[in-house]
This record gives C-alpha cells, structure tokens and sequence, in this order.
C-alpha cells in the first residue's frame, strides 16, 4: 500500500464523527441515499459490498443503528482508508474491513447467516458510459471487476434465509435489476426512485429484495432531493455542517 496518496479527514457531523476519503475513495449523495434507505437494526448481522472508504457502514455507526458492520472491497487503497478511519475512531471492535473480490469471499466473513446486505455497485456495464482512463475511477464506476450478477451473487451467499438486500443504482436498468434479483431468489420487496425535483425524470433507483421470500413489491413515494426538505434534511442529519469542524 502506497503510503504517499493523499488523504483527507472528511467530518460527518458536527460532534467529531469522520471518515478518511481520498481521490479514488469518496462518496456521493448515493451512499447517503442507501445508508438510510436500508433501515438498519441493532441486531442485524451486516455486510457492505463494494465498500469503498467505508461510508455506508461508518454512516450506519454514527448513528447507533447497527453494533457492527462488515466492509469488503477488493481496492487496497480503500480498505486501508476505512481501516485507519476505524482505528483512529477507536471502533475496530465494531467496523472490521476485508480486502476481498466479492467473487471470492473469505470464508471467515461466514456464509448463510448474515441479515443485512448493501451494496453502491459500478452503474454501467462495459462499452456503456465514458470509461474514465484512471483504471481504479473506472472499476468503481463500470462493470469491469464486478457486475451486477457477481453482486447478487455474493448477497445470496452471505445473506440468511430471509435477509435483505439494498442496492442504489440507475433506473434506466431497473428491468434487467428486477428480473436478476429473482432470478438469485432475492425477491424485490421494497423500490423507491430519487429525483432532484419532481418534474425531472429520477436519477436512482433503491431496491430492496429478501432472500427466498414470496413476490410482491412495495413501490414507495418519490424522494425529491430539493422538494422534500425535512425527509431530506433527516436523511442527511447534520453532515453538511460537519465541515466546518476542520
């Protein structure tokens, strides 16, 4: 691991809760989404796919929603900044991150008995999209390590009878989503889309499937980014202020 990238210290919230970012290993609003829309419970058993430099689990931390969280990503960059965000937070004991291909998981993760599942997934397949020449920007935003069907895969793998499933992804694959998360027996229960305002077509898409269940899916109301204010200012909580700590 190269010891000279450059890192920063990203805040938050404003009662000193950070995470380290870097170049390669940022987040978005997606991850945001998805932290919130997965609704974590104490006693869930959690792994994140993909998970970059932590943000969904570390999120999910802050806010007391899980007691520990399961990172995988097959970047070494990433992992060691989620790494050094855990122990400089003194929450190793809570966020433990693997270096892994999720087509490949280490069998000390156990399989079959996990009940959360998410996952920020590359968004477009191969020969679709710009294709960024940086190679790590390009594994994180295509399908070149991982595809939606590895992604699936994994989930089906380490999820209980009756885990759930959250993914964020664009809606214009929503059909070949659907379609896939049955065919890997995570039944879609939950979609909602996420639009800037509501006469813009979405810009995402959070799914929710559960392990070996029956069909039948709740479509929940749109989310506006800038009509709803107080759902959106609670899924946010106090992180834009967070900056003004550093």
């Amino acid at each position: 691991m190269d010891q000279s990238i450059n890192i920063k210290k990203e805040p938050l919230d404003r009662k000193g809760a950070f995470l380290y970012v870097s170049k390669h290993h940022a987040f978005g609003t997606d991850a945001l989404l998805l932290a919130d829309f997965a609704k974590p419970k104490l006693k869930d058993s959690y792994v994140d796919l993909g998970t970059g430099c932590g943000i969904i689990p570390f999120v999910m931390l802050r806010d007391n929603k899980i007691n520990k969280a399961f990172g995988i990503d097959i970047s070494e960059e990433a992992v060691f900044l989620a790494k050094k965000t855990a122990e400089e937070r003194g929450i190793l004991d809570k966020a433990e991150f693997l270096l892994s291909d999720i087509k490949n998981l280490p069998k000390e993760i156990g399989f079959g008995c996990h009940t959360l599942v998410t996952c920020n997934p590359p968004y477009f397949t191969c020969g679709k999209g710009l294709k960024n020449p940086d190679g790590t920007v390009a594994t994180a935003r295509h399908e070149v390590d991982c595809t939606l069907d590895d992604v699936l895969a994994a989930a089906f793998k380490l999820l209980n009878t009756s885990g759930r499933f959250c993914m964020c992804h664009r809606p214009e694959r929503l059909t070949e989503i659907l379609k896939k998360m049955s065919e890997y027996k995570l039944e879609p229960k939950r979609l909602r889309f996420v639009c800037q305002r509501f006469e813009k077509s979405p810009f995402l898409v959070l799914v929710e499937g559960k392990k070996c269940s029956n069909q039948g899916i709740t479509v929940l109301p749109t989310l506006s980014l800038t009509e709803c204010e107080e759902e959106v200012r609670a899924i946010y909580g106090d992180y834009k202020e967070g900056y003004k700590l550093y």
